[in-house]
């Protein structure tokens, strides 16, 4: 059977997650190739502008700017925390599916553990090299 839903034609086989997903990753998509470019409106880190220290996901915006211009190596150097987090977490939600509980929580422990450290220790001058900067 079809269902109108907003003028979208929508089978009811289709899995609403994906439907989701798919639907905010356009948009999001849509947001970095257009709007940005455009407008120049990112979106501030508000940790960033009240402390003046760096939090662990300042970097971010511009990481995923990098990445949709195939740029790795500048995407990397806006914040490797992800880089290192992204595999760990695939690990993580496959060990939660399969129910392996104490080595998912010691997954989620240490990306908490990464996280505080890197977030600490990019606001070091002789750490200097973690803060989000342009390659030159």
């Amino acid at each position: 059977m079809l269902t109108n839903w907003y003028n979208f034609t929508i089978h009811r086989r289709t899995h609403p997650k994906l439907f989701w997903s798919v639907s905010l990753s356009l948009l999001g998509l849509l947001y970095f190739t257009v709007w940005m470019p455009l407008t120049n409106l990112g979106i501030p880190c508000l940790f960033h502008e009240w402390t003046g220290f760096y939090c662990p996901g300042c970097g971010v915006t511009r990481v995923i700017l990098s990445l949709l211009k195939f740029d790795f190596v500048q995407a990397f150097r806006f914040n490797p925390l992800l880089f290192i987090l992204a595999p760990l977490y695939m690990l993580y939600l496959i060990t939660e599916k399969k129910r392996i509980q104490p080595l998912s929580h010691g997954i989620m422990a240490v990306m908490l553990i990464l996280t505080v450290t890197f977030g600490v220790l990019r606001n070091f001058p002789m750490f200097d090299y973690l803060a989000p900067t342009v390659i030159r």
